[in-house]
């Protein structure tokens, strides 16, 4: 369990922050842009869950917050980090894994049963839970690219590149589930207004 007794420690005043391992990285290192875009992707979840409070879809998104913390401290913890030489998680280093990717795979599909087919691309917009949703979904996409630059240079857990590319799928989803399953969808019109 987490007990935080004082929010500032003055250990960051120098530009950097600790990772769990107890190293300390630049504040602007790829992996802390990566693990930011993660908080920043939660927080935007958080907002669009405050206009779902009537929404059957609220527990799911209640759950992939919790995963998107265990997505910071699996992204706080770099490869070989406590004597582990791979991405399986331990008692000591908490990693995503494929079961979470899975488990949104199958919220995507219960969602999208009842919802009709697309005939367009669908405008970030409708009913105001849906367009928080799709705020979620562009803080998310950011964070995904955020995570595979950093994938670029140093190792990423292969199930949290699946976990947050999944995560983007449901967020369009629900959002379309919100308006009205997909019924009051704003479908793009290429060129409506060049006229």
């Amino acid at each position: 369990m987490v007990r935080l007794n004082r929010i500032y420690t003055g250990t960051g005043d120098d530009g950097t922050t600790g990772l769990v391992d107890g190293s300390r990285l630049p504040k602007h290192a790829a992996r802390m842009e990566a693990i930011g875009a993660v908080d920043a992707a939660n927080s935007a979840i958080g907002l669009a869950l405050c206009a779902m409070a009537q929404s059957a879809h609220a527990a799911v998104l209640t759950g992939v917050q919790n995963d998107l913390f265990d997505l910071g401290a699996d992204l706080a913890t770099p490869l070989g980090s406590a004597g582990v030489a791979d991405f399986t998680p331990s008692d000591m280093v908490l990693r995503i894994v494929p079961a979470q990717a899975a488990r949104l795979e199958k919220a995507i599909d219960g969602a999208n049963e009842a919802i009709a087919p697309l005939t367009s691309f669908v405008l970030p917009g409708g009913s105001e839970a849906a367009a928080r949703l799709h705020v979620a979904r562009a803080s998310v996409r950011a964070a995904e690219r955020t995570m595979s630059a950093l994938a670029a240079s140093e190792p990423v857990n292969p199930a949290a590149l699946v976990y947050i590319n999944r995560l983007s799928d449901l967020l369009f989803v629900l959002a379309r589930a919100e308006n009205d399953g997909g019924r009051g969808d704003v479908l793009w019109v290429p060129g409506a207004s060049r006229t």
